[in-house]
């Protein structure tokens, strides 16, 4: 069995998790030192991503992969544009623009091959400072700011504390994610989890457990089903149109010319079908 903990992070936890990354930890040992499975932290690294443009004190942000060997000037049509460069270096070339992204036609966006890869963060990356390209960090604070924002939206309409909620949490979460069902769950621990069935399915739909419907083999295993479409049809079409309507029809004009058509099918498969055709004058 695994030993690790199925608690939400904390501010801690996520602190410890910036702390490490910036100290260039793996994951695994990002994982080992806070007591989660190194998922938990990629995932909580991914889903908290900050995303920067920025560029350095020298230059702005410009992630054209031609930026370093660039010598275009003026593209903006701007003569002015470049009076500060000029003071500096002597000379303006556009790629020293943040502009130039906007305006050159030559521009091609070059993203950094480290952030595919993990941690997917510049946090530990030594040319960070002196980088023109787009950056994610993973930011301690922003991350739980935005996860009590989220839990909080997804909490609401429901009627638990959160003290109440980390209990459950800490009761079924371990058990879902050991394979067990939420009836058998239900059935052996009755007198602890002290809710139904229908109201953990809710509170994990609502993505406020550490389990997720992910951890549900039966519920990722079946489609949800299609409910079939209700036609709903007037009854007042009905009125004048009965059989009983059409021999009183017939018998106040018995020379109207009346044919009757019916048809008989077989069974699916089969591709015979009989058809009577009736002259009632005839």
């Amino acid at each position: 069995m695994s030993s690790y903990k199925y608690k939400h992070l904390t501010l801690d936890d996520r602190i410890t998790i910036q702390k490490a990354l910036k100290e260039g930890q793996t994951f695994v040992e990002i994982g080992a030192l806070i007591g989660k499975d190194p998922s938990t932290v990629s995932k909580e690294v991914k889903a908290h991503l900050d995303y920067r443009n920025t560029g350095t004190r020298s230059r702005g942000y410009n992630p054209c992969r031609h930026r370093k060997r660039c010598t275009k000037q003026y593209i903006c049509g701007e003569d002015s544009c470049g009076f500060i460069n000029r003071l500096w270096h002597g000379k303006t070339y556009c790629s020293e623009c943040a502009l130039c992204m906007v305006n050159c036609p030559d521009f091609e966006e070059e993203k950094c091959s480290s952030l595919k890869k993990a941690p997917y963060v510049c946090n530990s990356c030594k040319q960070v400072r002196s980088c023109t390209l787009a950056k994610q960090f993973y930011d301690a604070k922003e991350a739980h700011k935005t996860y009590e924002e989220t839990r909080s939206d997804s909490r609401k309409g429901i009627d638990i504390t959160p003290e109440e909620l980390d209990r459950l949490d800490a009761i079924l979460s371990p058990l879902i994610k050991q394979g067990q069902s939420i009836h058998q769950i239900c059935m052996n621990n009755a007198a602890e989890i002290m809710v139904d069935e229908r109201t953990i399915y809710n509170y994990i739909d609502a993505g406020i457990l550490s389990a997720g419907n992910i951890d549900l083999p039966r519920k990722v295993r079946y489609k949800k089903r299609k409910s079939k479409k209700v036609v709903r049809v007037d009854k007042k079409c009905h009125i004048g149109r009965t059989y009983e309507d059409f021999e009183a029809f017939m018998k106040g004009h018995p020379d109207f010319n009346v044919v009757e058509m019916d048809s008989v099918e077989g069974t699916r498969d089969s591709t015979k079908v009989l058809l009577t055709v009736f002259f009632r004058n005839c």
